[in-house]
């Protein structure tokens, strides 16, 4: 059963100058789960992932990573040391390396701790192509693993770019809006994706498109001003007036198509 915590938020404050960007926020994350994080702009949301990951750190509160090599307080530790426990994370705009193919792309995923050229000189033995071809097959680009990235679409690209971060065996893959401008097939390719990778991990999702939020999440943590707004199922969420009052007013429902907040 998905019932244990693999993450643990207390109290995680985040203040930059004087302004408090997240204010006393919890979050509880489990594993095997698919959770998004949304709310209007400039509610803390992308700063929570930074206090996660080790890109900015909190003035308090701590973060507690129960990952495969037990109970961690990630809270002081530097960012590199962050992700080599299992914690990666994926910025809206993709990072490949766009002249060399989808399967070089990925070979040097797997094997960082080696230098680029020399991952790609290294012959790859049977377990290697194995695992490649199986992330190749996850994220749909096999008929494309011999083609220069940088002609890859722009989904594709984000796929590519997932891809990638797998084949380092992260425990939780935060995304900061991973759908953004993508088309509405590509949208919905990615939603499934998502649903395979939580077989294996959990994943954190920051999200503005909000049919791509109905469609795929099974819980929903609502951000307003730093602060934790509302917790629960996409319905629970959609039903709180506070949550109705900060999307759009005072007006309830706020279900429009491809709604953006």
């Amino acid at each position: 059963m998905k019932s244990s915590s693999i993450l643990s938020c207390q109290k995680v404050t985040v203040s930059f100058d004087g302004f408090k960007a997240v204010q006393d926020m919890n979050l509880e994350l489990l594993h095997g789960e698919l959770r998004f994080l949304i709310g209007p702009n400039g509610a803390g949301k992308t700063t929570m992932l930074d206090a996660i990951c080790g890109k900015v750190k909190p003035a308090f509160g701590s973060v507690l990573f129960n990952g495969k090599s037990g109970a961690v307080d990630v809270t002081r530790r530097k960012e590199h040391e962050i992700a080599q426990l299992g914690i990666g994370r994926k910025f809206q705009t993709p990072s490949i390396f766009a002249g060399l193919t989808v399967e070089e792309n990925l070979e040097i995923a797997m094997a960082q701790n080696r230098g680029v050229w020399a991952t790609l000189r290294a012959k790859m033995n049977k377990a290697d192509q194995e695992r490649i071809d199986g992330e190749l097959a996850l994220i749909g680009l096999g008929d494309k693993k011999k083609l220069r990235a940088g002609l890859l679409s722009h989904g594709e690209k984000q796929w590519l770019e997932i891809g990638m971060m797998l084949l380092q065996e992260p425990e939780i893959l935060l995304l900061d809006e991973p759908v953004a401008g993508m088309t509405d097939k590509e949208t919905d390719k990615t939603g499934e994706l998502l649903q395979e990778i939580v077989r294996k991990r959990t994943v954190v999702v920051v999200e503005h498109d909000m049919e791509f939020v109905r469609n795929f999440a099974s819980k929903v943590t609502v951000m307003h001003e730093g602060k934790l707004l509302k917790e629960g199922s996409m319905e629970e969420v959609q039903r709180d007036d506070r949550v109705a009052e900060v999307y759009l007013g005072r007006r309830r429902d706020y279900d429009v198509n491809r709604s953006t907040a």
